[in-house]
């Protein structure tokens, strides 16, 4: 059983039955027309969204006006996974992303915990984009309707019940809290983000129907956004320096770098996204070439937009207004009375964020549709529609999935969740790569450039430990006290120095290793309460593929 667990897919095998058509049973042929512009373009559209528009508040809060420091980091974590995806691109240029990555490099079961993870990348992620959504769409039925709909209405229940208690445990009036005030079913509060659902709703009708997005449409949704974001910049740095609200810079790091690194699952999350270009190796003309440039240029341009609209936000209000704020950028505006760029600013963001929903609400089902190919999900899940040619089950299931949670869901776990999915996603895509081997460089063919980690991995870890060693050495000393984070800790310390001990013996390549050890890093920092709801989901993932998918898997019949 054992290695039937870690049965893998040929890289042979699957281009073979990729060139004759027989990955869905008929011919699947691609058009190969996106080259570097269109693929950053395309890189910028699914990072620059709700992350820049919702959660970088959150993350400002905690961090001020220095959490520009982790967007930093954050860009070169996601800039040597880029590198990693770019390398499997070349190797198995299909579709399929992360979970055909690892059903070649790992086998079964791991492509398995893989799939099931990236379902908190796009159906988790989702219900955050939703309820960011939700925010900016009051904020253009108050400012420019005139319409309030009921908080109880426009509020997740266990948002406002986690506000309603942490009043009480402060001693705070809660008189007039949603949770208070909500009319109660049976005594339980009635309060559900009704928008968010109805958009979810929406969005699930659009990609059952099919959405047929055009190069050039995403191209203008890039613009859009762009150009909003340069608006902001343009009127924020004339409104701090005229006003002379630079003070609002100091102190930089309120928090020190630990409040900074609160933000972890923030920030991460402004970042999600970058990883959908690989899904689009069929269709590149050249994707051993112009995949890793187009994430690269992607995550650097949209690196530098974070970092200015950080800094313009922070600049114009306080860091400390930014606690609970979903809607930040649309927030600033209205904090200093200029309400019209504010509600020009939500209808923006709404528009950036059904966009990039459309994306991940056609995405996610396709995940599924590949796993029940592969005979790990139900039949079902690959069923296409007769008219429309979707995934019409998988797609329901997905807007299901969406849908019901976030009525009532707290989008601050929800962030975790999806950051924690997508980052144990990365690991193991970084780690795939030092299980391929090693081939010859080839002209316009893109190769991961070696650099031996022999040395280099040790001499990092040895120095990562002296400047912890303060807290490793509190964490072993209070190993009973200090709680679930610092064991995280301690087991990123251990992985890192098994990782030197094995870059030493087996001469890895530095670039995998760097973004295994950067992934696990941010990992570890994010809340340690999120890391046991994720164990759970992943638990049930793998109930559901011993009950199923190892029985049904068509590699137990078709090795």
């Amino acid at each position: 059983m054992p290695t039937s667990l870690f049965r893998k897919k040929s890289i042979d095998k699957i281009i073979r039955d990729h060139e004759q058509g027989l990955s869905d049973g008929h011919e699947s042929g691609m058009k190969k027309v996106l080259n570097v512009r269109d693929l950053t373009m395309m890189g910028i559209a699914a990072v620059i969204g709700a992350g820049i528009f919702s959660t970088i508040g959150s993350a400002a809060f905690n961090g001020g006006p220095g959490v520009i420091f982790l967007f930093l980091i954050t860009a070169v974590t996601c800039g040597f996974t880029a590198l990693c995806y770019a390398e499997f691109a070349s190797r198995v240029p299909v579709s399929g992303s992360a979970y055909t990555y690892s059903y070649v490099t790992f086998g079964e079961l791991v492509a398995w915990i893989l799939g099931w993870a990236l379902i908190l990348e796009y159906s988790i992620g989702n219900i955050v984009v939703a309820i960011s959504w939700s925010s900016y769409f009051n904020n253009i039925l108050h400012n420019v309707l005139g319409i309030d709909l009921p908080a109880y209405l426009t509020t997740g229940y266990q948002t406002a019940k986690s506000a309603y208690q942490a009043a009480l445990a402060a001693g705070e009036p809660t008189d007039a809290m949603v949770y208070a005030t909500a009319p109660k079913i049976m005594g339980i509060p009635f309060v559900v983000n009704l928008p968010a659902f109805l958009i979810v709703i929406l969005v699930t009708m659009l990609a059952y129907i099919g959405i047929k997005e055009s190069k050039n449409t995403a191209n203008f949704m890039v613009g859009l956004k762009i150009v909003v974001l340069l608006l902001i910049a343009a009127v924020g740095l004339w409104i701090i320096f005229s006003e002379d609200t630079t003070s609002n810079w100091s102190p930089f790091l309120p928090n020190g770098m630990t409040g900074v690194l609160k933000g972890v699952s923030a920030v991460f999350f402004a970042y999600i996204g970058f990883d959908a270009i690989s899904t689009t190796a069929e269709e590149c003309s050249n994707p051993q070439r112009d995949m890793p440039r187009g994430m690269i240029y992607s995550l650097v341009i949209c690196t530098i937009i974070y970092v200015i609209t950080t800094l313009v936000i922070t600049g114009m209000v306080n860091y400390k207004e930014f606690e609970g704020v979903t809607d930040p950028l649309a927030f600033v505006f209205d904090k200093i009375n200029m309400q019209k760029i504010g509600t020009f600013v939500s209808i923006s963001a709404v528009i950036a964020a059904t966009s990039v929903m459309l994306v991940f609400q056609i995405g996610q089902p396709r995940i599924w549709m590949s796993m029940s190919r592969d005979g790990l999900m139900p039949k079902s899940f690959s069923k296409i529609h007769p008219r429309y040619q979707t995934p019409w089950f998988a797609t329901i299931i997905t807007g299901l999935v969406v849908g019901i949670p976030v009525l009532f869901a707290d989008d601050k776990l929800m962030t975790d969740l999806t950051s924690i999915g997508t980052l144990f996603a990365f690991v193991l895509v970084c780690g795939g790569v030092l299980l391929l081997p090693r081939i010859a460089n080839k002209p316009g063919k893109f190769n991961l450039p070696y650099i031996n980690a022999k040395f280099i991995i040790p001499v990092i870890v040895i120095a990562f430990t002296w400047l912890w060693r303060h807290r490793i050495a509190e964490a072993v000393s209070n190993i009973g006290d200090e709680g679930y984070q610092e064991i995280l800790f301690l087991v990123f310390m251990f992985t890192s120095w098994l990782m030197a001990i094995f870059s030493f013996l087996r001469n890895y390549s530095l670039i995998p290793v760097l973004g295994m050890l950067c992934c696990m890093y941010l990992m570890i920092e994010i809340p340690a309460k999120s890391w046991l709801v994720f164990f759970i989901w992943m638990a049930v993932g793998l109930a559901f593929y011993f009950l199923y998918g190892y029985r049904k898997s068509k590699l137990a019949t078709n090795p």
